[in-house]
């Protein structure tokens, strides 16, 4: 059975989407690891029983030195995919080249559409119809590999920063455990700059479009 580890920063509600898809993920989780302390994230690892650790970047002397030791921590493991799960630090160049094709990271917006940091902010400034979230393997550049899997959803006038988060990661519990699932699964593949499913070239992003409940006068409560 293939095995993914993953990297996390914060709270880790894709990390618990992954744990929550059981055997349904295709493989099992090998290993969390965090650049932060005391996370919810690892908490979370614990309580499923896997293994997990932090790796405090104040504990080197260099970013350099860092990403060396954390490619030395998940070698251990020997994962089959590098799963970034909210981690919120820019990898360098010789890790990206380690873990090239087997590195799939989940970002806030509809890349190529604003990579870095507050997407939702950015997505209400300049008045977008459509916002959303997406899967695609990690290359060099920021936020730039190829993308696999997007879930997109409507802007609503009354969307705040608040609710268009809450709303955007509905759907990446939804398709950050699809993405691993068709790659553990061998479906899916990332070979000589193209990504590849069941077979053949993936050209443009898989969608899954928002389902949202109707709003009716069926769905009312009724007058008393």
């Amino acid at each position: 059975m293939k095995r993914c580890a993953v990297l996390v920063s914060g709270f880790g509600s894709n990390l618990q989407a992954l744990i929550d898809a059981g055997h349904k993920l295709g493989g099992g989780i090998a290993v969390v690891v965090s650049n932060r302390a005391g996370v919810e994230a690892l908490q979370r690892a614990e309580r499923a029983g896997i293994k997990h650790h932090h790796l405090s970047p104040r504990d080197f002397a260099s970013r350099d030195d860092f990403d060396a030791a954390l490619a030395r921590l998940l070698d251990d493991y020997s994962p089959d995919l590098l799963v970034l799960a909210g981690y919120m630090r820019i990898l360098n160049p010789a890790f990206v080249e380690h873990f090239a094709d087997r590195m799939l990271n989940l970002h806030p917006s509809l890349l190529p559409r604003y990579p870095g940091l507050h997407t939702h902010a950015r997505v209400l400034a300049a008045g977008d119809r459509e916002h959303g979230s997406t899967v695609h393997f990690v290359t060099a550049a920021l936020d730039g590999g190829p993308a696999v899997l997007q879930y997109r959803l409507r802007v609503d006038p009354a969307d705040t920063e608040a609710s268009l988060s809450a709303r955007v990661l509905v759907g990446e519990h939804i398709i950050l455990p699809r993405a691993v699932n068709w790659f553990l699964t061998g479906r899916l593949s990332y070979q000589g700059g193209q990504v590849m499913l069941d077979g053949g070239p993936l050209n443009t992003p898989h969608v899954i479009e928002e389902v949202r409940p109707p709003t009716s006068a069926a769905t009312k409560p009724a007058a008393t």
